[in-house]
């Protein structure tokens, strides 16, 4: 008589890699990353050849020091996280025309445009373009006054990544709130909201025109240096 054969109680695991495989591309195709910690910078381009080198006045430059030890030296002053700010606002807007803040221009419909008479008759194409911009800001916004500020950030090669994240956090927020009351004043609403408008009406060139007038009251100029050993 035929011996029976033995059960087989093993598991056939085959597929299983299969299915593990098909599991693994699921949630790497499906899985969003959080890309909203972080800050946007544009570089700045490189240099044209044989290009005049411009000075900026000392005065201009709000300097940002982060050294090793997680200090902060802000125009030469120890400051902590939440001063910076504030001292920033001040610095760009310079509204008590102090002669240690920014070199300041006031700006009208009437002196826009004539400087760009005067640039255009010397055939600055650039100047043209700049008073250009300021023109259009002043008809929406009224006169205004626009500083030379520069913001210049140094961190340490040992700075931390949180407080080099905090200070341009902070930096960021002086310009932010700045044209956060100028566009609440003007349009009722905030900067924030009137991007947001602006994105989803993209037909409506007024909206633009809003934006590009005050940023051009309150540019965004942060210099960020290559880090250096800046010590303790």
């Amino acid at each position: 008589m035929p011996r029976k054969r033995e059960a087989q109680n093993e598991i056939n695991a085959g597929s299983m890699a299969d299915i593990a495989f098909l599991l693994l591309v699921f949630f790497l195709v499906t899985t969003t990353m959080d890309s909203s910690w972080g800050i946007q910078r544009k570089i700045p381009p490189l240099p044209e050849p044989n290009q005049e080198r411009v000075d900026i006045k000392q005065r201009n430059v709000f300097v940002v020091l982060a050294n090793a030890n997680d200090q902060l030296l802000v125009e030469g002053e120890l400051l902590v996280i939440d001063q910076i700010r504030e001292k920033a606002k001040e610095f760009i807007v310079n509204p008590a025309r102090k002669e240690n803040l920014p070199e300041w221009e006031d700006v009208s419909v009437s002196i826009a445009k004539e400087r760009i008479t005067y640039f255009t008759g010397k055939g600055n194409i650039e100047k043209v373009a700049v008073w250009q911009k300021r023109l259009n800001a002043a008809e929406l916004v009224g006169d205004f006054t626009i500083t030379k500020q520069v913001i210049s950030l140094q961190n340490d090669r040992g700075t931390s990544y949180k407080l080099y994240i905090q200070v341009q956090n902070e930096l960021a927020a002086a310009y932010r709130e700045l044209r956060d009351d100028l566009c609440m004043q003007e349009f009722r609403m905030t900067f924030s909201e009137l991007e947001q408008l602006a994105k989803n009406n993209r037909e409506d060139p007024s909206l633009k025109k809003k934006l590009k007038a005050i940023k051009t009251v309150y540019p965004q100029k942060i210099s960020e240096a290559e880090p250096k050993n800046l010590g303790g």
